[in-house]
C-alpha cells in the first residue's frame, strides 16, 4: 500500500466519479486485471486509454498503481499519466518509489511539485534527497516556500516541527465573531483546510481555540473570548512524532497547535497526519521486534540486506551462548540420546512464551500504558501469568513423556525444566525491554535477541542440568 492511507470513506464522490467498478475490489485494492490493462496500454503506446482508465481514481489509488508496477515500468507509466501524477499522488506514494521517480526529474521540476504541497509533505520529499540535490531544489523554489521548508529541516527528524503545517488560521482575542467571519471570507491567501481557529495573544501565543461550528452559530457581535475554549493541548515543536500521536489518541484531538520554545504559535498538526504516524510507528515496532528496520517491499535489496544481516549476526553470537551450555552436558547427551530430542522442545516453548510477554510489554511501553508508576505491578502480573502457563504446559509435557517413553523420572525432569524456563521467559520478556528503555534504547530494537538468548540458554541448562543431577542419566 502507499505510504499514507486516505481516512475518508472508501472512494467518496471525489474519488468515485466515473471510476470503473472493475478497478477496485471489495477490500479497496486495485484489481490485478485493472493494473494489467493500464500497463498493457502504456506498453502499446496508447497513453490516452491509460489516462482514461486512471483519471477517475483517488490520488492514493494512483500511487498504489505506480507502486504495483515493476521498477522498469514506472518511468513509462508516469510519463503516460503526465498531469495525473501530481503533488497529491506523490504525497501518498511510498518513499522508496517516490525517491526513484524524483531522481529522474530536474531540480526545477521537483521544486514545482514541492511548492504545490503542504509544508509537511514537501519536507518529507526533500529530506530524503542527497544534500547537493536538496540545495539545488531549494534554490529553485519560491522564497516563501523555501524559507518554510528550510526552517522545518532544522528540526529533529520525526519531530512535530517536521510534521506540522504552517498554514493555519489565527485571530486576536479582542475580535468578535463577525470580524473572524469577514477575515475568513477575505480574498487573501488563507489555509485551505482547517477545523478550528486559533486565538492568539499580541505576542502570538495561543490562548484558546474556536471550533468552526461555534463561530458559525454565534451572533456576529459575540466576542471571540466568550466562545473560545481556553483549555487546549499544545505540542512542543521538538516533540517526537510518536508522542504527538499518543496525545491525539489520548485527548481525541482533531488538530492541535504547535509552539516553539518561547510558547509562540508556529504551526498546527491535524489528525490526518497523525493517522499516518500511528500506522508508521506500529509497523516500525512490529518490524523491529523481528530484527528488521524498514521491512518495505520496495526497499532496495542492498539496504534490506544490511539492515537484516546485522541482527542475524547478533542472533548467531547469542546462539553460541546456548551452544556453550549444551557443550557442558555432552557426556549426558551421549549416555541418553533422547535428551537431544527433548531439549529443543523446552527451549522452543520457552522462546514462544518470552515472545508473547515481550510483544505485550513493548506495546505497553510504546502506548504509555507501562510507566514508572506501574512497572513493578506489571512485572508481578507477567510472573503470575508465566507461572500459570508454566504449570499447564509442564503437566502436559510431563504426562506425555511419561506415557510415550515410559519414564516417569524423565517426565518429571522435563516438566520441571519447562516450568522453570517459562517463568524465566516471562520475567525476561518484561524485564529486558524495561531495562533497555531505562538505558535510553528503543525496547523494540534488541529485546528479541536477548530474550531468545535467555530462553534458549535457560531451557537447555534447566533440562540437561536437572537430568544430570536427578540421576536420570546413568
Amino acid at each position: 500500500m502507499s505510504e499514507s492511507e486516505h481516512v475518508s470513506a472508501p472512494h467518496e464522490e471525489e474519488a468515485l466519479g466515473s471510476a470503473p467498478a472493475s478497478a477496485i475490489d471489495e477490500e479497496d485494492r486495485l484489481r490485478p486485471e485493472f493494473v494489467d490493462r493500464v500497463l498493457d496500454a502504456v506498453e502499446a503506446g496508447d497513453d490516452a486509454t491509460a489516462r482514461e482508465l486512471v483519471e477517475p481514481l483517488h490520488p492514493a489509488d494512483v500511487a498504489d498503481l505506480i507502486e504495483l508496477a515493476a521498477r522498469d515500468e514506472r518511468e513509462g507509466l508516469v510519463k503516460a499519466l503526465a498531469g495525473i501524477v501530481d503533488a497529491d499522488v506523490l504525497a501518498e506514494m511510498n518513499e522508496y518509489v517516490r525517491e526513484d521517480l524524483l531522481d529522474a526529474l530536474e531540480p526545477q521540476q521537483v521544486a514545482d511539485i514541492a511548492g504545490q504541497m503542504e509544508t509537511d509533505d514537501a519536507v518529507a520529499i526533500l529530506e530524503d534527497l542527497e544534500e547537493d540535490e536538496q540545495r539545488a531544489v531549494l534554490r529553485a523554489m519560491e522564497p516563501d516556500d523555501r524559507a518554510a521548508i528550510e526552517e522545518a529541516l532544522t528540526y529533529p527528524e520525526d519531530s512535530a516541527g517536521r510534521l506540522m503545517q504552517r498554514d493555519l488560521i489565527a485571530v486576536p482575542e479582542h475580535w468578535n465573531v463577525g470580524q473572524v467571519i469577514d477575515y475568513l471570507r477575505s480574498p487573501g491567501e488563507l489555509a485551505d483546510d482547517f477545523w478550528e481557529v486559533f486565538v492568539v495573544s499580541p505576542a502570538h501565543r495561543p490562548v484558546g481555540t474556536c471550533k468552526l461550528s461555534s463561530i458559525l452559530r454565534a451572533p456576529r457581535k459575540t466576542p471571540v473570548a466568550d466562545i473560545m475554549q481556553r483549555e487546549q493541548t499544545l505540542i512542543p515543536v521538538e516533540m517526537d512524532q510518536e508522542d504527538v500521536a499518543l496525545r491525539f489518541q489520548k485527548y481525541a484531538l482533531v488538530s492541535a497547535a504547535v509552539v516553539d520554545d518561547n510558547g509562540r504559535l508556529v504551526g498546527m498538526i491535524t489528525v490526518d497526519d497523525v493517522v499516518h504516524i500511528i500506522q508508521e510507528e506500529a509497523s516500525e515496532d512490529a518490524l523491529l521486534l523481528s530484527g528488521v528496520d524498514e521491512g518495505d517491499i520496495n526497499e532496495p535489496v542492498g539496504e534490506s540486506y544490511r539492515s537484516r544481516v546485522r541482527w542475524l549476526i547478533a542472533n548467531l553470537l547469542t546462539a553460541l551462548v546456548a551452544a556453550f551450555v549444551i557443550r557442558q552436558f555432552e557426556h549426558s547427551i551421549e549416555r541418553l540420546a533422547i535428551l537431544a530430542v527433548l531439549m529443543p522442545i523446552v527451549a522452543g516453548v520457552g522462546g514462544n512464551a518470552g515472545t508473547q510477554t515481550l510483544a505485550v510489554t513493548v506495546r505497553a511501553i510504546a502506548t504509555n500504558q507501562l510507566t514508572g508508576s506501574n512497572r513493578w505491578r506489571a512485572v508481578g502480573r507477567e510472573i503470575r501469568v508465566a507461572i500459570l502457563n508454566g504449570l499447564t504446559i509442564a503437566v502436559l509435557i510431563g504426562i506425555g513423556v511419561t506415557l510415550v517413553l515410559g519414564s516417569p523420572s524423565l517426565g518429571g525432569v522435563i516438566a520441571a525444566a519447562m516450568l522453570i524456563n517459562i517463568i524465566v521467559a516471562g520475567l525476561a520478556g518484561v524485564m529486558v525491554p524495561l531495562a533497555l528503555e531505562r538505558a535510553g534504547a528503543d525496547p523494540a530494537v534488541a529485546s528479541s535477541v536477548f530474550v531468545t538468548m535467555v530462553t534458549d540458554s535457560m531451557g537447555f541448562l534447566a533440562f540437561l542440568g536437572l537430568a544430570t543431577a536427578s540421576g536420570v542419566v546413568r
